[in-house]
């Protein structure tokens, strides 16, 4: 299955991330706190530290960070969506609460069991290796850390009122959400956790979403 890629062309890659910053601060605003309310909620983890893996403009470090006392890293390997990113969390008067990090995620700068949480809000859909990107993940993670990776809008009423504003753009918004949350795409997914490390799992998947929660087993 063919992933999406803006990296490969450094004005792709600069349209991409500038147009994910109008979005998030646009119709896609309300949906970061909500979900980060819902990862506090699930998995009690307040504190520590948390890395947002494929960050993009930073939004969802943005609401942890507000509602929580975790320190987030906010990962991306976009430059240009970095920048932005770190433009944002000045903005947001949280530069001593969130670091971005610009690194790709299969080769984190991070030592072995270092992240209490590791969260991800629509990036897993342009990871170019998924195998190795949990292996990385499983290694970064801390026993007894866990994970939120996957895909939603947070609530159906969210969901609703985004796809009805998406479609006047007509740009093939709701059949490129169908196809990556699709038989194919999770089965894509799946197949990589199973190869991975990362074998302690579930995957959760409704109409508002998908999410990937691993849990590092504690050592004795």
């Amino acid at each position: 299955m063919p992933v999406d890629n803006p990296y490969l062309d450094d004005e792709e890659d600069k349209k991409a991330a500038m147009d994910m910053d109008a979005i998030v601060k646009t119709l896609f605003a309300p949906i970061y706190p909500v979900i980060a309310e819902q990862i506090t909620s699930m998995h009690g983890i307040t504190a520590g530290a948390c890395i947002d893996l494929g960050a993009g403009p930073g939004a969802l470090s943005i609401s942890l960070a507000r509602t929580t006392d975790l320190h987030l890293y906010a990962v991306d390997k976009s430059p240009h969506s970095i920048a932005i990113a770190t433009q944002n969390i000045k903005d947001a008067g949280l530069g001593d609460r969130i670091t971005p990090v610009k690194s790709d995620i299969v080769a984190m700068p991070f030592e072995d069991n270092f992240a209490d949480l590791m969260v991800s809000r629509g990036s897993i859909f342009f990871w170019q290796d998924l195998t190795k990107a949990f292996n990385e993940i499983y290694r970064v993670l801390k026993p007894g850390g866990k994970t939120h990776i996957g895909g939603g809008f947070g609530t159906p009423e969210l969901k609703k009122f985004i796809f009805e504003e998406m479609a006047k753009k007509n740009d093939g918004f709701e059949d490129r959400s169908k196809k990556r949350g699709g038989p194919e795409a999770m089965k894509r997914i799946k197949d990589a956790l199973e190869q991975s490390l990362a074998r302690q799992y579930q995957m959760t998947q409704s109409d508002i979403g998908f999410w990937i929660h691993i849990e590092k087993e504690k050592t004795s």
